[in-house]
């Protein structure tokens, strides 16, 4: 079985799952009230300049103002030095009008990340209007292939420019993984295409005023075609007519070669529910992974960074330990790779591999993991094994994780993702009885808790209740809130 991408679609929201070898390998979210951002271009108004920082805060209309540095709004084709030695200040002023694109979406607490360089997606190329420089995916392995694409690239460029005769560039561009075997019938459509839209944007841009959006990205199900689909998938489900229909007049004008690969599903079965997606994705949500020879991973997710913990559990092997140990490694590093996409985790990542003695199994164990990033669309980097025994990496973030998209933080034990058990939160209160009995001349005190608190305090700590009356001379009574959460209380001066 090989691969092929399902789309889920409801007024709501949009779903996209990437299925290989029966597997769900990512899955992408967007909701309406919610959507991405990176890829639009607004008409930015600068609001703050930090120097300290090489950087500035830039206004494009969202809750939180956006950040951008200083090395995103030089020249691209400034040197190292000239990177070093230049200042924000000198750069950007506040109240100042500028063009910026988006390049990761607002995540957590922090402001969508901004750029001046702007680019632009087709099928087969990026162009980048303020360069003129014509790069090739590094996917792309076929030196031969590469050197073909490059120069059918800057011939074509080269008609543009005797056409025109304008004396300025035409424009820079990357040629994407998808353009290997291209014609240059196809790249040639897609400059034109690329060059229509820039004029475009250049037409929006005239008169607009900050903050504004100049340019959107398109929705998922229509960014899932022009940059995931393939002519090696076997095919693409869809399971709303009208989207299947705006898709296929869509596949038709600028991905023809996928267009038979395009499938509507009317079962009553949800797509989703096909290769246990749904399934996959509650498990994703959750910290423990199991793996099938009876270990497991432990995946915990901050704010700084990830880290993923591996253990033999259950997993006793059959000949000596440093085999248990290496076949856990094994099994668990196809396992993160997989994981790392199904719940888009970025970032700093810190892997804990069970310690290995051998310096064969190390290797092998990271380049399983290296084979298993290949796959991955999101650019990854990964260190050797350090003196600790961990393996540190990094994964490209431009969007929200999976659990940040579809959770929110515990009320209850506000993320850290442990409560105050009933006997801490009992101690607590007897705290704040002898606190006020200090304060306040009162008859009796009310305590309005948890229904796990106040049994705890009728029952297991009942003894110290009563010593905690006689020592203040006082009533102590109780009421259970339902509303309250377990570590919620008050105390009540009668």
């Amino acid at each position: 079985m090989g691969e092929e991408i399902l789309i889920n679609f409801t007024p709501m929201e949009t779903r996209v799952a990437v299925i290989e070898n029966g597997m769900p390998q990512e899955v992408y979210i967007e909701r309406v009230r919610r959507r991405g951002i990176v890829g639009n271009i607004y008409q930015g108004k600068v609001v703050r300049v930090l120097p300290g920082m090489q950087a500035a805060f830039v206004e494009i209309g969202l809750e939180r103002a956006a950040f951008i540095h200083v090395e995103d709004v030089l020249p691209q084709t400034a040197t190292s030095e000239e990177k070093s030695n230049a200042s924000i200040a000198h750069q950007l002023r506040e109240g100042q009008s500028l063009v910026v694109q988006v390049t990761k979406d607002p995540i957590g607490t922090k402001g969508a990340r901004l750029t001046t360089h702007l680019s632009i997606p087709s099928r087969y190329l990026v162009y980048m209007p303020g360069n003129d420089h014509i790069g090739v995916s590094q996917r792309i392995e076929d030196v031969e292939e590469r050197d073909r694409l490059r120069s059918t690239i800057a011939g074509l460029l080269k008609e543009i420019s005797d056409d025109e005769d304008t004396g300025k560039s035409p424009g820079g561009f990357i040629l994407r993984t998808v353009a290997e075997g291209a014609s240059e019938a196809e790249l040639q459509e897609d400059i034109k295409f690329l060059r229509r839209l820039w004029g475009k944007i250049q037409r929006n841009l005239k008169g607009a005023k900050a903050p504004s959006v100049i340019y959107e990205d398109l929705p998922l199900n229509m960014r899932t075609l022009r940059d995931m689909a393939h002519t090696g998938l076997e095919r693409i489900r869809i399971d709303s007519r009208e989207t299947y229909q705006k898709a296929t007049e869509f596949v038709q004008s600028l991905v023809p070669e996928i267009a038979e690969k395009l499938e509507y599903y009317p079962g009553e079965r949800p797509i989703f529910d096909l290769f246990n997606v749904e399934e996959e994705l509650q498990r994703a949500l959750g910290r423990k992974v199991e793996l099938k020879s009876g270990g497991y991973l432990i995946f915990d997710q901050t704010e700084a960074m990830t880290t993923v913990d591996v253990n033999t559990g259950a997993f006793v092997g059959h000949r000596n330990l440093e085999e248990t140990i290496f076949k856990t490694n094994l099994e668990a590093a196809t396992a993160i790779g997989r994981q790392l996409r199904l719940r888009n985790l970025g970032g700093i990542i810190i892997l804990d591999f069970i310690d290995m003695e051998d310096p064969d199994h190390q290797r092998q164990v990271l380049r399983t993991l290296e084979r298993v990033l290949d796959k991955d669309h999101a650019k990854c980097k990964v260190t050797g094994v350090s003196e600790l025994g961990l393996v540190e990496m990094t994964r490209k973030r431009t969007r929200e994780s999976l659990e940040h998209v579809l959770c929110e933080t515990c009320e209850q034990c506000q993320g850290r993702g442990s409560i105050k058990t009933p006997e801490t939160v009992c101690y607590e209160i007897f705290r704040e009885i002898l606190r006020q009995h200090r304060a306040y001349d009162t008859d009796s005190y009310l305590v309005l808790a948890a229904q796990n608190v106040v049994d705890y305090m009728v029952d297991d700590a009942s003894d110290h209740v009563a010593e905690l009356e006689a020592f203040i001379s006082k009533t102590i009574r109780f009421q259970i809130e339902p509303m309250y959460g377990a570590e919620h209380y008050d105390v009540v001066l009668r």
